[in-house]
């Protein structure tokens, strides 16, 4: 019977599916997928904060029996749901209030990790510093010795090869690193003789103030227990403290530097504007000077313009008979200039006639 029930539930939302156009059938889904991601992740919260619990009262505690969900998909879908179908959705979840704490103790717990990751995350790196320290203090070292032995040895083997000095030398350098080793563990063993004499009067006068009821109780190691992790606690609020004042640090100087860049572009800007402005001045002293120049070559001017008028309201034109008197004057002399020009050239060509006869008349007459 559940089966035919269920058979004719499934085959009246198909129907009602069918019936659905297809834009409200892609909204359908869309929301669907979002309530169903929804409904995922509080469910691994829930199921994240459920085994953290200790004991089964406080899961009776949180869990009451609340019928009705909270994503209920009848309150925002647009179509109408079957009787079947809202019986079927109905289900045991958390209030508002009971997903509020989960979410707010599981953010303090987030915050509780980010914290003591970055603490952990410190010490590692402070670790690693100090390793990269010593691993850069070894180098030194070992770069110092290399400088040393290409120095003492190489140099001279290089200069000397197959000499018996270069061998010695060689033979010595060993010597004397393996006199500094066995130095140096010789020290390290008798440091190591005096913590452990130390460590043994140590432990004899704690076994005297045992014996003279001295000792520390039980009491005095809960106290200091209770001390010392007051300290820590201070000590880790100091470091917190330190960390912010190291991002404050670390914001400030970013500030700066921001500054820095700016007061140098606006430096370098001002030096550019100071040398156009000193460029422009001077451009505007030459256009000055060029205007008193110009100014006075316009008054010359100015006054040759008001005697040329002058000249030209004064001047008067002859009459015509006077102007052709005049031409026919200038005809004239320019006929007589060309008669006369022309006697000179006959004057000149008798004259040379005359001057190659008189040359002709002196060298007969040396000759004789």
């Amino acid at each position: 019977m559940a089966d035919e029930d269920s058979e004719s539930v499934r085959t009246a939302e198909s129907q009602e599916l069918a019936a659905l156009p297809l834009p409200q059938l892609e909204a359908l889904v869309q929301e669907t997928c979002h309530a169903l991601s929804i409904l995922k992740v509080e469910t691994e919260m829930f199921e994240k904060y459920y085994n953290k619990m200790e004991s089964k009262d406080l899961v009776s505690h949180l869990l009451p029996s609340v019928h009705g969900s909270s994503l209920d998909m009848g309150q925002t879908r647009p179509r109408r749901k079957s009787k079947s179908r809202a019986a079927a959705d109905r289900f045991i979840g958390l209030t508002v209030q009971q997903k509020n704490d989960l979410a707010q103790r599981e953010l303090d717990e987030m915050k509780e990790e980010i914290q003591k990751t970055k603490g952990d995350s410190e010490r590692i790196i402070q670790n690693y510093q100090a390793v990269m320290e010593e691993a850069a203090i070894r180098w030194a070292d070992i770069k110092k010795a290399m400088c040393n032995f290409n120095k003492d040895i190489i140099q001279t083997i290089s200069k000397k090869k197959g000499s018996v000095t270069a061998t010695e030398k060689v033979l010595r350098y060993l010597e004397e690193k393996n006199h500094y080793r066995d130095a140096m563990k010789e020290k390290l063993r008798l440091k190591n003789d005096s913590l452990k004499v130390q460590k043994k009067k140590l432990q004899l006068q704690l076994k005297q103030k045992e014996e003279m009821g001295e000792a520390l109780h039980e009491v005095d190691f809960q106290q200091l227990k209770i001390e010392n992790a007051q300290f820590l606690e201070k000590i880790d609020e100091r470091n917190r403290d330190l960390l912010q004042i190291k991002l404050t640090v670390g914001n400030t100087l970013q500030i700066f530097n921001s500054y820095k860049r700016k007061l140098q572009n606006a430096t370098a800007a001002s030096a550019c504007l100071m040398k156009d402005i000193s460029q422009r001045k001077e451009a505007l002293e030459k256009m000055e000077r060029e205007t008193i120049l110009v100014e006075e070559e316009r008054t010359k001017a100015k006054g040759v313009n008001k005697q040329l008028r002058q000249q030209l309201s004064d001047y008067r034109v002859p009459p015509v008979v006077k102007y052709v008197n005049q031409k026919m004057a200038i005809d004239d002399l320019e006929n007589n200039i060309k008669i006369w020009e022309r006697k000179v050239e006959i004057a000149e060509m008798s004259l040379q006639s005359y001057r190659r006869a008189w040359n002709k008349v002196k060298v007969a007459s040396n000759q004789l």
